[in-house]
Parts: C-alpha cells; sequence; structure tokens
C-alpha cells in the first residue's frame, strides 16, 4: 500500500467517522395509550367503544406517521393514562420513554348541492378535530400538547345528465383524521428527538455492566456512552411539580454485545470505566448519548 493510499485511509478514519457517528439514531420507545372519540358521530344505542371505528382509525394512523419516520419502536397499549395517574410502581412497569394520549375531539360530515338549469354539484365535506399529549414516562410530564383540525372534500359535476355521480365516501374520515394528524407528527418526533436519549444501568455481572436497550433501538457493538448520576430533585413551587437537576458525569460505557428479540427484553453488555458505582443503588445512575 502506497503512501497516497495511506493517507487517504487516515482521512477518512479521522474526519468522516465522527460525522457518521453523529448521525446515529437512537430509536425512542413510545406507546400510543388511550385513544378515544369524544364526539357523538355513529354513537347509537349499541355504541362498544372499545370497538370504535373512528378510535381505531386514529390511532392506525397515527403508528403510520410515526413508524415511516424512522425514529420510534412503536407499543400500543391501552389506559396507560390510568397507569400515569397512579403510582411510580405501575409507571415503572411501562418499558417507554414515551406515552401519547390522544382524542377526537370534533368530527363533521356535511353534503352541500348546487341544482342549475343544465348541471347540478354535489360536494361531501368531512371536517376531523384531533387533541394530542406527549408524556415523558420519566418525568410524568405533558411535554407537548396541541390539537389540530383537518379536512377533507370530494365532488361531482353533471351537466344535462351527464357526468359522475358519488355517493357516500368513506374514505373522507381518513383522509381529514390524516390531515388533522399531520400537523401535529412533526412536533411529536421533534418534541421526542430533540432530548438526549436515556437508558438505564440494570444490573452487574463479573466485569460486565447491564444496560437497558439493545438493535432494534439502534445500539451497536462499539457504542460509546456517558454515565451520569441523577441529579437532586426539587419542587417547583409555581407548577407544583418535582424537577430533577442536571447530573453529574462520571464514566462512559462501551458496548459489547446485545441480546434480545423485541424492545421490551433487550439488554446490552458493556464495559465501564469511570468512577465507581454504587451496585446496590443503580437507580442513582442513568446513561445517555449526550
Amino acid at each position: 500500500m502506497n503512501r497516497k493510499s495511506i493517507t487517504v485511509i487516515l482521512f477518512l478514519l479521522v474526519f468522516l467517522m465522527p460525522i457518521f457517528a453523529q448521525d446515529r439514531t437512537i430509536k425512542r420507545i413510545v406507546a400510543i395509550g388511550r385513544f378515544t372519540n369524544e364526539t357523538q358521530y355513529g354513537k347509537g344505542l349499541f355504541y362498544d367503544r372499545e370497538n370504535d371505528p373512528m378510535r381505531k382509525q386514529a390511532m392506525d394512523i397515527l403508528s403510520a406517521k410515526l413508524a415511516a419516520s424512522g425514529k420510534f419502536i412503536l407499543l400500543e397499549k391501552d389506559d396507560l393514562d390510568v397507569l400515569l395517574s397512579e403510582s411510580d410502581d405501575n409507571l415503572s412497569s411501562i418499558k417507554a420513554d414515551y406515552v401519547i394520549l390522544g382524542s377526537i375531539t370534533q368530527y363533521g360530515r356535511k353534503t352541500e348541492g348546487q341544482q342549475k338549469v343544465f348541471s347540478s354539484t354535489k360536494t361531501q365535506t368531512v371536517e376531523a378535530g384531533v387533541s394530542i399529549r406527549l408524556v415523558e414516562v420519566a418525568t410524568r410530564l405533558t411535554v407537548y400538547a396541541d390539537e389540530a383540525m383537518g379536512y377533507a372534500e370530494t365532488s361531482s359535476k353533471t351537466t344535462m345528465g351527464l357526468g359522475g355521480t358519488a355517493g357516500f365516501d368513506a374514505t373522507l374520515s381518513d383522509k381529514a383524521l390524516s390531515a388533522a394528524m399531520s400537523q401535529l407528527v412533526e412536533n411529536i418526533i421533534n418534541k421526542c428527538m430533540d432530548k438526549p436519549w436515556q437508558g438505564y444501568i440494570l444490573a452487574k455481572e463479573d466485569d460486565s455492566y447491564i444496560i437497558s436497550g439493545g438493535a432494534s433501538q439502534g445500539i451497536n457493538t462499539g457504542d460509546i456512552f456517558n454515565v451520569y448520576t441523577r441529579g437532586k430533585k426539587i419542587k417547583n413551587p409555581q407548577s407544583g411539580m418535582m424537577v430533577e437537576l442536571p447530573g453529574k458525569k462520571i464514566g462512559t460505557m462501551t458496548i459489547l454485545m446485545s441480546i434480545g428479540d423485541v424492545p421490551e427484553n433487550e439488554l446490552s453488555f458493556c464495559t465501564y470505566e469511570g468512577e465507581d458505582i454504587d451496585i446496590e443503588n443503580l437507580g442513582n445512575y442513568y446513561i445517555s448519548d449526550k
């Protein structure tokens, strides 16, 4: 290998590898919790809340849009808002970084027509309002809340009896919900990805530490993460909420290998360099990609 080739290789290692490392994305685990239909549309005498078709439509659309971003591992679990209002023990059973809670707050469908001497038009319009809350599981704080309206319509026209006719268009509901959700999803992605990823030290086995997370999240052999002690918790007198102060960096962990086949049971084995870790109080530490 000549000197020029060696120079090129060194350039790639020194200058390009850090750029690739910065582009690495650790996927956040997001649970889509209760999504309700708060409107009166379609609620007859035998209405079944759990099988509400609009509720399922909204959850499917949200799941598809978040999955398409490639930044999340999605869990779908009902009644997470109940767990969020209860004890820390129940909350710790939610193996997710964030929980999304939402509702369909408005829904309307109307048909308008215009009749002229030689022609007629018919327009179907659907509007849907969606409300979203994004809750950070570790703190139980709502980090994002918003609502949006979506619209969809279809028209038909006939002239002297010629032209298409439009019957009831069931797809307009999907289109209106999708339009509303699109306005919210980008902000959800930004809120989740703006904060550094955090993982947790679960145990020590021989000379290795075991942490949460694995390959499906984008954690690879050789990755290096920072280890922090948890900061002091203080109460915000204005909101009444407990706020955790920034922690202190005490060392680094290097990924040796990962095991597990689904996000809920994935683990990674690491080597550690830094200050001593109190094995009896692993909950006082966390790892981060920043």
